[in-house]
């Protein structure tokens, strides 16, 4: 799974864009939205919301670990697609037709996969071909340590070597057994193919050359072009950022996180663009993306692509009324409250299971899917969404989980150990120590049970939900302070901390909701709860863990991984939530929008097209 942060919203999907997401009286039950179907029309904009308080500001396709907003993908996803894309029609699968290879094959005992890339080619005339694939592979040997998306102990640090055969075909030896389906939907589909003949170089005034073929170089080339998918007001201009193999040229950016999209002509693939343009416009928040939707389709400011808040699914009859058709798609990921477990205040109250279990059992779940979500939500029981990935269901995450909400049970546990609970106030720990009954180790006598909590600003869910949280907790002594910040913000200035590092400058913060973490085709822990997982913000750590964790990547049992799902439910290396599904709104003569799975709604405008109003 990737290892990026995104802003839910009602319509995750969207944060894709995303990237992907108070009820009262009445609403209007979502279905699965309508296919459309008539003649096509060439050409139009359609113009698709983004979600409140996030934009892009890297257009590098190889994310900096230093860079965790997940909206950089959304942006450049159109023009380097990774080499297996996900998600065909409503089908969470590998999309053989979009993905760069044509075939993938495994031998001696799954430690060589053989690739060979399909004949297309680069937006400028020059073919796709294997030497694209070892420019990127150099890059990241050299610089893997910096890539946002890097698992420990996978690709690139699993290679043993990289051959070429011929112009299309790759040979990846690795240095030990892996589960092919796992490296082709966990690994693989995050890695794309760049133009070595226009990015391998170290300077833009200096030649393009085979500068990557050297450690050195490669480092070089790396810091020349991270330093470069910086600069925002390039993104359109430079010369680095204009050759693409993916359907869509980025014609547009602006500093307000409005970015737009062109087809590139020279497309190879089944599905070249029949539109002119897609445009993805920011909104400062959900009340003026609703506003803008309750204009109706005929507006000059219209959008033809938009999200619901979940708290304003009452108003579907008029937006159906104004043109929109609807539709609910699950979000593959999961949604957590991220305790900082090497805080310097209070880490060491963190890292006790026992304070972990007592606040997920104060967290009133049913009712944020209910209320706040309407009921169109993952409940939130684990490490898995249970609602997009019925197969991955285990015993530990049916009903609501291992710690469904029971406040009694909560001080029960609290007063086992060692606190002075005080419903509606602050807890204090009555006996310290860390012997059978105390508090634990790190904490002082008289020491509150009271943390800050970030959370990403602009989204009325985010305000209601969190309200809520901070409401339930209190019922059993626990206080928690509300923050919100700017998901970008947010992102940039809180690190990943753990036991070996742990700076003030990054690690000050206690607890943040910025969102989910999104899943891939499995959903694994790989890179989350690992002990040296790249997006193990809070600093998670437990050798069981690990064990299971590896189990899943190198292994095929379907045991093996119900073992990791159960383990990290009871364990809490987060506090898990309720994940909301996406509400897409499209105008109805918008065709191809739908079927749509959670990892490609929104994401695959070349299959959109306009029709012709029936006579």
């Amino acid at each position: 799974m990737p290892t990026i942060r995104r802003l839910v919203v009602a319509g995750a999907a969207l944060a894709l864009g995303g990237l992907l997401a108070a009820c009262g009286g009445t609403t209007a039950k979502v279905g699965s939205g309508t296919t459309v179907k008539g003649q096509e029309v060439k050409g139009g904009t359609v113009t698709v919301a983004l979600p409140s308080g996030a934009s892009p500001n890297d257009i590098f396709p190889l994310q900096p670990a230093t860079n965790s907003n997940g909206y950089n993908l959304n942006l450049v996803i159109g023009a380097w697609p990774n080499i297996v894309t996900t998600g065909d029609g409503t089908k969470s699968i590998v999309n053989p037709q979009e993905s760069l290879f044509s075939s993938l094959t495994w031998s001696k005992n799954d430690t060589v996969v053989t690739m060979v890339l399909k004949s297309w080619k680069w937006s400028d005339g020059v073919p796709i071909t294997s030497r694209d694939f070892t420019f990127v592979y150099n890059l990241l040997k050299a610089n893997y340590n910096d890539w946002l998306d890097f698992y420990p102990g996978q690709f690139p640090a699993d290679v043993t070597g990289v051959t070429t055969p011929n112009a299309h075909t790759v040979v990846i030896d690795l240095n030990h057994a892996e589960n092919p389906s796992f490296y082709t939907d966990d690994i693989l589909c995050y890695v794309p193919l760049l133009p070595q003949h226009v990015m391998d170089r170290e300077s833009l005034t200096g030649k393009v050359g085979n500068y990557d073929e050297t450690t050195a170089g490669a480092k070089a080339v790396w810091n020349f072009l991270q330093k470069q998918g910086e600069q925002e007001s390039t993104f359109t201009t430079s010369p680095l950022w204009q050759v693409v193999d993916g359907p869509w040229r980025i014609s547009t950016f602006q500093s307000d996180g409005y970015y737009a999209w062109t087809p590139n002509k020279a497309y190879s693939g089944p599905d070249q663009p029949a539109l002119s343009q897609v445009a993805f416009t920011p909104f400062t928040t959900d009340a003026a993306e609703v506003d803008t939707l309750r204009a109706g389709t005929s507006s000059s400011a219209a959008l033809t692509v938009g999200y619901l808040p979940l708290n304003d699914v009452k108003q579907i009859p008029e937006l159906k009324a104004e043109g929109y058709d609807v539709a609910a798609v699950p979000t593959a990921g999961v949604a957590e409250v991220l305790p900082n477990l090497w805080n310097p205040a209070n880490g060491p109250i963190l890292r006790q299971l026992y304070i972990r279990q007592a606040m997920e059992d104060l967290i009133d779940r049913p009712l944020l899917v209910s209320k706040v979500f309407a009921g169109y939500s993952d409940p939130g029981n684990g490490a898995v969404p249970v609602n997009y990935g019925q197969q991955w269901d285990s015993s530990a995450e049916k009903g609501w989980g291992p710690y469904p909400y029971d406040p009694s049970k909560a001080i029960a546990l609290l007063k086992a150990n060692g606190w002075k609970v005080v419903p509606g106030g602050t807890d204090t720990c009555a006996r310290a120590g860390s012997g059978p009954g105390d508090c634990g180790a790190g904490i002082t006598a008289g020491e509150p049970l009271a943390f800050t909590m970030l959370f990403a600003s602009g989204s009325d869910d985010f305000d209601e939900q969190n309200a809520d949280i901070q409401t339930t907790e209190e019922l059993g002594g626990i206080h928690i302070a509300l923050k919100g910040e700017p998901f970008n913000t947010l992102v940039a200035t809180t690190g990943t901390c753990n036991a070996q590092s742990h700076p003030t400058s990054i690690c000050n913060w206690q607890l943040q909701q910025y969102g989910y973490n999104p899943y891939s085709l499995d959903p694994s822990g790989a890179g989350l709860w690992n002990t040296d997982g790249v997006s193990n913000y809070g600093g998670y750590s437990s050798p069981e863990m690990d064990s299971l964790i590896n189990q899943t990547e190198y292994g095929s049992s379907s045991a093996a991984f119900f073992a990791y799902e159960n383990y990290a439910a009871q364990q809490l290396p987060v506090l898990y939530l309720p994940d909301p599904d996406s509400i897409f709104l499209y105008k109805n003569n918008l065709a191809g929008a739908l079927p749509a799975s959670p990892f490609d709604v929104t994401l695959n405008p070349e299959i959109w097209y306009y029709i012709k109003p029936a006579k």
